[in-house]
């Protein structure tokens, strides 16, 4: 019995010396989680949000040059790339018809005026007699009809003469304005018909050191956009600069294009608003026609004092704080929090414009505090576990995640 005892004792004692070490290593090797703060500077900088657009380079001012009668054109004292001034002459069209037309009208004139003056006087020579009753009243009848009937002619030949020599004047064509012509619509020997509508034959940008951006904005950013707002674009011809601009007008006409989806049949309809953008061109880089990729600054302030709009979501609770840790809240809708030892103490702030990554403050905290922007969970004596996006894997449940944290791994 003695025997079989001391081997139960020994078992028992055994069975707690292994239980023991498997509770010691255990223990030991088990690692111990740590709360780690990560703190930022309160500090100025700048602050924007855009939106984008494409739209075309244009002239402030342009102007097309045409006819207002048919003909040929003679000669052409213009061609593209040609700096002109106002009233120079650019074009002249074939005269020999319109001269043709003139002579003709002056002569209808001429006839019409001498037939207007001897019924003139032919009428106030009856009215004196009709007034002493020494004709009747049929022959004053009738000299007061071929009175009016050749005031009338002559009236008429006078406008058809003035007609003649305004046509005439047409063809001899001048620029309207000082600019360059950056179009030449028609050759030397080519007839122009001027019918419902001019015929174009020249265009004439005033000033291209001056220039603007007419861009489509999408409907849904449109209400952003105000006048006086920083632009900057670029053109595909100069790759590597970006030119600088700002809105002048945005003009309340929309226009509507169709946009079919590459997934399915269906069709709809894209509403765009246009907006003018005045930009500088002193080294005539831009060119009438290019294409250009606008950004607008809807929101673009210089040197303010901002955060990281994540410090304003951060609030220390269970379980970023510890049982020890003691936290001084107050009242406000914002706050910013510091930490100095074991101590939390909570800033009321007012903040102003954000772009969801930085968030100006106006007021309530001092330029160069560390304030509490983010609290990640890792273990003690390891620097956390870092994801591509340069944040530690393990973060706080209170914490907003990175985009796309949600999805499951595959």
């Amino acid at each position: 019995m003695k025997t079989k005892t001391k081997k139960i004792i020994l078992i028992v004692i055994a069975i707690i010396v292994i239980a023991g070490i498997i509770v010691w290593i255990a223990g030991g090797s088990a690692p111990k989680r740590k709360i780690s703060y990560i703190t930022v500077p309160v500090s100025k900088g700048d602050i924007s949000n855009s939106v984008t657009a494409t739209g075309t380079i244009e002239p402030v001012t342009e102007v097309q040059v045409g006819t207002q009668v048919s003909g040929i054109i003679d000669k052409l004292y213009a061609d593209y790339n040609s700096i002109v001034t106002k009233g120079q002459l650019i074009a002249e069209m074939d005269k020999i018809t319109l001269q043709s037309e003139l002579q003709s009208a002056k002569a209808n004139y001429d006839g019409s005026k001498a037939e207007y003056e001897y019924q003139q006087k032919n009428y106030a020579r009856n009215k004196g007699l009709y007034e002493k009753k020494l004709i009747s009243d049929t022959d004053y009848e009738l000299a007061t009809y071929n009175y009016e009937k050749a005031k009338s002619e002559y009236e008429s030949s006078k406008a058809s003469l003035a007609k003649a020599e305004r046509n005439l004047s047409y063809a001899t064509i001048t620029s309207p304005i000082d600019g360059v012509v950056i179009d030449r619509a028609v050759e030397e020997g080519q007839t122009v018909a001027a019918g419902f509508e001019t015929p174009t034959l020249f265009t004439i940008a005033a000033d291209l050191t001056q220039m603007q951006v007419v861009a489509d904005v999408d409907e849904a950013d449109i209400g952003g956009v105000e006048e006086g707002q920083r632009v900057s674009f670029t053109v595909d011809a100069y790759p590597n600069d970006v030119f600088e601009g700002k809105v002048t007008q945005i003009r309340l006409g929309s226009t509507s294009s169709s946009s079919t989806s590459s997934s399915s049949t269906s069709s709809e309809s894209v509403i765009t608003y246009e907006v003018v953008i005045s930009a500088q061109n002193p080294d005539l880089k831009l060119k009438p026609r290019l294409t250009a990729n606008v950004t607008i600054y809807i929101l673009d302030k210089k040197d303010v004092l901002s955060v990281p709009a994540k410090a304003l979501r951060f609030t220390p609770e269970v379980p970023l704080v510890g049982k020890e840790d003691i936290i001084k809240d107050c009242e406000g809708e914002h706050k910013l929090w510091t930490k100095e030892g074991n101590t939390f103490t909570a800033h009321p702030v007012k903040i102003g414009i954000s772009n969801g990554v930085l968030t100006e403050i106006t007021e309530g905290i001092a330029e160069g505090t560390q304030v509490i922007s983010e609290a990640t969970i890792g273990n003690t004596g390891q620097a956390p576990e870092m994801n591509p996006q340069g944040e530690s894997a393990e973060r706080s449940p209170f914490m907003p995640g990175p985009p796309g944290s949600n999805k499951k791994k595959k």
